[in-house]
């Protein structure tokens, strides 16, 4: 077996300090090192094939670098957009991180959870499950530094990035109600999740404060379990009213998806017949013929500042950060009476 290249074989060859060696290829007191002697440096140690050796970085530094991700569905484009966001923020701050999908199941989250700490992870953001508080709490309890992204939980004092969900559908319904759409129904979750409840809080209030009656037949809520069949089944409910919905709004971009084949095997005209609205800004939503007005979260920001939090609480930081960003909404064909 080939012995294992180490810093020494660097730097006998360079002709300088080991401990120079290790400045250089751990990026530190670069401005006080010759920039010909730090390249010399990383060309020996790329011609000699040298890999740092992260076990013994970890117990000399008590850190791994890296970062664990959890989210829901790793496929869903929201989260996969987010994480490749933190991922790179990360990497700027030479962290790695490794991503894990839990599927709204708690036994799986706990699952994942153990894993990551059992890995040494240095810290963790979590997109945390219905049923999550118990693993909140504990976290807390074990001074794991974590952040929460995009779920939170009102009653617990801890580190998260959201938006304001609740603002972001009132001005979404608003805007229907602007554009002259006055039977507004609504395809949400049933659900204890706090950012999906305050979707259907402002879906409600929006109406109610232009003085429309809220109609709580307008607001379907279904299982995550059967979702295709469910918004087919929701979608004719409100059709098939006496007095049919002229307006549509998903709570998630997943309903959307399915709930726009079906409008389109229905041969519905949008916005003619059917104003469409939804969150979350994604490819698949531009597919169709009428691109969708939608409320665009803030990604990059919520991905930036959520891995910036969790930096400082690796390095110490005891600051409580809780932030819910405004969304963006983009008036798009699918609302604008032709």
């Amino acid at each position: 077996m080939n012995r294992k290249i180490c810093l020494k074989d660097i730097a006998e060859k360079v002709g300088v300090s080991t401990a120079l060696v290790s400045y250089v290829l751990n990026n530190k007191k670069e401005g006080r090192i010759k920039k010909s002697v730090a390249e010399k440096i990383r060309e020996v140690a790329t011609e000699l094939n040298y890999r740092t050796n992260q076990i013994a970085k970890s117990l000399k530094t008590n850190r791994t670098y890296t970062i664990g991700l959890i989210v829901s569905d790793i496929s869903n484009p929201f989260s996969s957009n987010l994480a490749r966001i933190i991922e790179d923020e990360a990497d700027k701050n030479n962290y790695t991180v490794i991503f894990g999908s839990f599927d709204e199941s708690l036994q799986r989250s706990d699952k994942l959870i153990d894993t990551f700490l059992n890995r040494q992870v240095d810290g963790l953001i979590i997109a945390p499950g219905e049923n999550a508080t118990s693993q909140v709490l504990l976290l807390m309890q074990q001074k794991v530094p974590f952040v929460l992204v995009d779920r939170y939980f009102p009653d617990i004092r801890t580190n998260y990035v959201a938006i304001d969900n609740y603002s972001a559908a009132y001005g979404a319904v608003e805007h229907l109600i602007g554009s002259g759409f006055k039977r507004i129904g609504m395809i949400s979750f049933e659900t204890g999740l706090f950012n999906i409840k305050e979707r259907d809080r402002g879906y409600i209030a929006a109406q109610e404060k232009n003085g429309i009656e809220y109609n709580e037949e307008c607001l379907i809520k279904i299982s995550n379990e059967n979702l295709p069949a469910d918004v087919e089944r929701a979608i004719n409910t409100m059709l098939q009213k006496e007095q049919p919905i002229d307006a549509l709004m998903f709570a998630t971009n997943a309903i959307a998806t399915h709930g726009l084949k079906h409008i389109k095997n229905l041969h519905i005209k949008v916005p003619e017949q059917l104003a469409l609205v939804s969150f979350d800004k994604t490819d698949a939503l531009d597919l169709f013929y009428a691109p969708l007005t939608c409320i665009d979260q803030p990604l990059a920001e919520m991905g930036r500042i959520a891995t910036k939090i969790l930096l400082d609480a690796i390095e110490g930081s005891d600051a409580i950060t809780q932030l819910n960003l405004p969304a963006e909404l983009l008036i798009r064909s699918s609302t604008m009476h032709q």
